[in-house]
Order: C-alpha cells, then sequence, then structure tokens
C-alpha cells in the first residue's frame, strides 16, 4: 500500500477543526502586527487568523501548500499562495513570519527555519505554534496500535513531527536566530465533533488506501481504545494537545 497524502477539504476543516484558528489569538498576541508591517503566514490554511493580522493593519500574504485551502482564504479577500513550506522562495521580503498550527506538517524544520530567515529583513520576527512533543500522543499511539492489526506499520505513515523545546530551540539558533522566547504549553482541546471529525480532517495519512469498512473498523477501534483517557462521561471528546510557542528574531 503506497503512502496516502494529506486530503484538506475547507468545509471539514471548518466544520471540524474550527478551533485551530480560534485558539490561535494567543499566538497574534504573541507577534503584536503593527500596521504597514509586511508579514507572512506560513501555513495560512483557510485564512481565519490571516485576516485577523490584517485587520491589525498590517500588509499580509498568506502561504500554504494546500490548493484547497489557499483556494478559501482568497475567497476571504487574503492574498495567499500555493508553495512549500520546507521551500520559501522570499528574500529579505518580510518584517515578521507568523506559523499556526502548520510546523509539524513540515518535516525539515532545518528548512524551513533557513527559509524563514532569509525571508525576514534584518532584525525580522518569527512568531508562531505547533505542535511540540507528546501532542496527540494518545490518538497516535491507539493509530499505530490499530494498523498493527491490520498489516500496517502506522510510524512509516506518520505525517506530524513534534520536537521538543531543546530541539527546536537548537534547530532555530543554528539558522541564525536568536530565541526570545520558547514554552511547550499543554492545551487540552475540546473536539466539537468528535474523535471521528478529528480523524477525518487530520489523520487522512494513516487512513487513505483502505476500503471503507476496513476504514469505518479502524476508526471504531481507535476510538474504543482512545475513550477512557479522551472522552468524559457525557461523551465529549478532548483531544490531548501540546503546543509548543514561540518568538525569535533573525540576527545579521
Amino acid at each position: 500500500m503506497s503512502q496516502p497524502a494529506q486530503i484538506w477539504s475547507a468545509a471539514d476543516y471548518a466544520r471540524n477543526a474550527g478551533f485551530v484558528p480560534a485558539l490561535g489569538g494567543p499566538v497574534v498576541d504573541l507577534l503584536d502586527p503593527r500596521p504597514g508591517e509586511r508579514i507572512l503566514d506560513l501555513g495560512c490554511g483557510d485564512g481565519v487568523l490571516t485576516q485577523e493580522l490584517a485587520a491589525r493593519g498590517a500588509i499580509v500574504t498568506g502561504f500554504d501548500a494546500s490548493p484547497e485551502l489557499v483556494d478559501a482564504a482568497r475567497a476571504r479577500g487574503v492574498e495567499a499562495r500555493v508553495g512549500d513550506g520546507q521551500r520559501l522562495p522570499f528574500s529579505q521580503a518580510f518584517d515578521a513570519v507568523f506559523t499556526n498550527a502548520a510546523l509539524h506538517w513540515m518535516p525539515d524544520h532545518a528548512a524551513v527555519a533557513t527559509g524563514v530567515r532569509r525571508a525576514l529583513v534584518p532584525g525580522g520576527r518569527f512568531v508562531g505554534e505547533f505542535g511540540g512533543h507528546g501532542n496527540v500522543a494518545a490518538i497516535v499511539t491507539a493509530l499505530i496500535a490499530v494498523l498493527e492489526r491490520h498489516g500496517v506499520d502506522a510510524r512509516t505513515r506518520m505525517p506530524w513531527t513534534y520536537p521538543t523545546v531543546g530541539e527546536f530551540s537548537q534547530l532555530l539558533e543554528d539558522a541564525g536566530f536568536e530565541v526570545l522566547s520558547i514554552a511547550a504549553i499543554p492545551r487540552p482541546t475540546p473536539l466539537p465533533t468528535g474523535l471521528a471529525g478529528w480523524l477525518d480532517t487530520f489523520a487522512n495519512p494513516f487512513l487513505g488506501g483502505f476500503p471503507e469498512e476496513e476504514r469505518t473498523a479502524i476508526l471504531a477501534a481507535v476510538e474504543a481504545l482512545c475513550a477512557p483517557s479522551l472522552r468524559d462521561r457525557s461523551g465529549g471528546w478532548t483531544a490531548d494537545y501540546v503546543r509548543l510557542r514561540f518568538a525569535a528574531k533573525r540576527l545579521d
């Protein structure tokens, strides 16, 4: 079975993952965008937070690997481009680079940091938040256990990279940044459409390629394993999120 790709649907993202931009306010505040600043929103998704940056007076460019999500951002009036965040094409074009819930989808963090540094003017800021070490650990463990029963090593399909504070700090410094602040923040996150909706939105690389009946059985088994730790007595689901939030400055 070939390695499935992540598939994005703007409608599914808005329905199942609207909490992603809704919980991004503290990162926007950490960036503190200023009127007239040129800002790149790296991994802009459907443009909800990009709009907020623009509302504060910044001149914002969205950048995302998903054509579907870029189309959704453009429909909001956001200037956005399709591209790989590990191969940024910019040179000293921005005063700040902002990113929320995107870097864990880009496994080559060193390439991201190098590209961001190149994209920034001297002294420019790199501010963001993404999945840190231990993020959705219960869900990942359940996926690995269930897929093993179906003859698949889920670790070879893992689409996310969750570094520790120390690992990412060192990576930023090696790329030519001064780390101003960095922290791992446990953030239990209620899932509005349950674990099934979350998996349907974010776990395509694990679940792709299975016949519908087998996929349904896998989802049910993952839910059963996760229920004791992630489902409350009323049936509500809360994911075991850990966020890595950082602010850094390009050194000359």
